[in-house]
């Protein structure tokens, strides 16, 4: 899975608008793209109007959503037990954290100081 990366909320942001040539860029190669429901509901809350809003529902096209499997729940809740107080660590963060180490699929963010701590999970914080 070499080719497949779970694409972050804050990476989108920038993706959809337009500040991030690198990642349409990663799009027309041979990568899949992932988000989970999480990343797609932040995105959806993020819209501050129907435009805005159509414009997230037209970029989240090109990306493959990943099914949420109990399993991954039950990791972030391990997770949140774990390092909520000690790390800080957000349920969303843990959600999307727990669906990068489920799927075994590394998570491109630019915010990697909200994910290092987290058991096998691989991270990257550049486009590869």
């Amino acid at each position: 899975m070499a080719n497949h990366l779970l694409c972050d909320t804050c990476v989108i942001i920038d993706f959809i608008n337009g500040r991030s040539q690198e990642l349409a860029n990663l799009l027309n190669e041979d990568r899949i793209l992932f988000i989970n429901s999480i990343i797609e509901m932040e995105l959806f809350q993020g819209a501050r109007n129907k435009s805005e809003l159509q414009t997230v529902e037209k970029r989240l096209a090109s990306f493959r959503l990943l099914m949420m499997q109990q399993e991954i729940f039950d990791l972030a809740t391990q997770f949140l037990k774990t390092y909520r107080l000690s790390h800080g660590l957000a349920l969303p963060d843990a959600i999307i954290g727990a669906t990068a180490v489920y799927y075994q699929i590394p998570l491109l963010t630019y915010n990697t100081k909200d994910f290092r701590f987290l058991p096998n999970i691989e991270l990257c914080s550049s486009f590869v």
